[in-house]
């Protein structure tokens, strides 16, 4: 083919070596595909309590304390990347393969196979990559302090982590288990988060005593401990520096706003050329693009804070520095905060009525609305790629000439993509505003997951009980 196709070729000669889960000979049965899935989470869950063997420390202000439920990482432990190498290595082949940059013919099994392996490569190299600048950066310790054989050995425990995490995700999309690993291991980070601010156990002292951090158990210790019931309902609702009852609650309410939005949808008829009398429906959903803006925006200001963090601690008195952001280490909770430059007006102020707010709602709202109606383009799924799909499945629109399939799906799915990510946008925004645990980013992600495992679960189901006439 083209130029950039010979540039996919360089990828020829490593595919030799790169892990890779064999496609099934046989449809995995939906018992088989739900084994597989809760061993896969197994391993992720392992992974992220095994601690990294021979970091000197974790005790400093950790660069990623913003993003580390949505990316499904921990803090010191084997599982410190997360699923970032994997979303930001499909972000990157994703952009250059819909840009055209590089050609990739869906239809030929071997550019199929070569993109995979490029996207496989590219996310390895991401892995080893961040574990390197990690290491340099001293977050486990300086160089000099770990020696050099140990800096070795903690990169190399990363890296292959993310060659885990990689093949852990190829193993649930190649239809041995259900939906993605990027999924299933985002939405179980968030949950646990969630779970363990409304019932943890641990205690803090604030000067007041020793309080509880789970919300729900703080409302309990406070109700059975003092003997002003109204002031103990007071401060379990609103306690500052700590979850509280009304985060609770905001959560609840976030949750089930989503859930509503997720039956807003458009459905087209379409019926079969050849088989008469065989009808279907294409759904177009609110949440076209799904969780997607959310990822792509959340992966994206994750970046912007590492490496402005970076910089500002090697180059603090550089301008261009202090323009990408300034920070402060916060009294609170010792992690350090943005408190000025573009780090700090993509970060959600604590009240919206102001310049950082407004500057904050406009940021989040378009570049959802933006990276929504990209990822249409470079996933295959706008209105061109859609009537392309269409056509080849010999199916047509009642009332509607072939020639015009595309027009009619072009006057649905540009604007439920736009509108979606900006809904999506502004439920981040109200729930980051109510202060709902796990940040609106992290709700709106395990939502939106765990209702597609949901309808997941339903469809195959459903015909598994079809195909054996149950």
């Amino acid at each position: 083919m083209g130029g950039g196709f010979r540039v996919l070729n360089l990828v020829r000669p490593f595919l030799w070596f790169l892990p890779e889960v064999q496609s099934g000979e046989r449809k995995v049965p939906l018992k088989e595909k739900v084994i597989y899935t809760v061993v896969s989470l197994f391993i992720f869950l392992v992974c992220s309590q095994l601690p990294l063997y021979g970091m000197h420390s974790v005790t400093g202000a950790d660069p990623l304390y913003w993003m580390r439920a949505i990316l499904a990482s921990n803090r010191g432990t084997v599982m410190e990347l997360g699923i970032t190498p994997i979303v930001t290595s499909g972000l990157v082949m994703q952009l250059l393969a819909g840009s055209k940059i590089i050609q990739v013919d869906d239809n030929v099994r071997e550019d199929r196979a070569l993109l995979n392996g490029a996207q496989k490569l590219l996310g390895i190299l991401i892995a080893f990559g961040q574990a390197v600048a990690y290491v340099l950066s001293g977050m486990y310790g300086s160089v000099s302090q770990l020696g050099v054989g140990i800096a070795i050995l903690i990169i190399v425990q990363l890296g292959f982590a993310g060659i885990i995490v990689l093949c852990l995700d190829e193993l649930l999309q190649k239809g041995y288990g259900l939906g993605s690993g990027i999924s299933l291991f985002t939405a179980t980070n968030i949950c646990e988060s969630v779970f363990w601010k409304a019932f943890s156990p641990a205690t803090f002292n604030t000067g007041r005593g020793a309080k509880f951090e789970g919300a729900v158990i703080a409302l309990f210790h406070l109700l059975i401990t003092r003997t002003d019931k109204v002031g103990a309902l007071r401060e379990a609702f609103y306690r500052q520096n700590l979850p509280n009852v009304t985060n609770l609650l905001a959560t609840v309410l976030i949750i089930l706003i989503v859930i509503y939005f997720q039956g807003f949808r458009v459905v087209l008829p379409v019926r079969s050329k050849n088989a008469r009398g065989q009808q279907g429906s294409y759904p177009i959903k609110l949440f076209y693009t799904s969780n997607m803006p959310i990822i792509l925006q959340s992966a994206l200001v994750s970046n912007l804070f590492f490496i402005s963090q970076f910089l500002y601690r090697k180059f603090s008195g550089n301008f261009l520095v202090n323009l990408l952001g300034k920070w402060q280490e916060s009294e609170y909770s010792g992690q350090f905060v943005p408190v000025d430059g573009l780090a700090y007006y993509v970060t959600a102020p604590s009240s919206l009525a102001t310049w950082h707010g407004l500057f904050y709602i406009a940021f989040i709202l378009s570049a959802c609305a933006l990276l929504s109606k990209m990822w249409i383009e470079v996933s295959g799924s706008s209105a061109r790629d859609v009537a392309k799909q269409l056509k080849e499945q010999q199916m047509v629109m009642p009332g509607h000439r072939d020639s015009n399939l595309h027009t009619e799906l072009n006057r649905y799915i540009p604007t439920a993509a736009a509108f979606g990510g900006i809904c999506i946008g502004a439920l981040t925004v109200l729930a980051d505003s109510m202060g709902a645990i796990g940040s609106g980013t992290g709700i709106l992600l395990a939502v939106t997951i765990i209702y597609q495992y949901f309808e997941t679960y339903e469809k195959e189901k459903a015909s598994e009980l079809g195909l054996f006439g149950f």
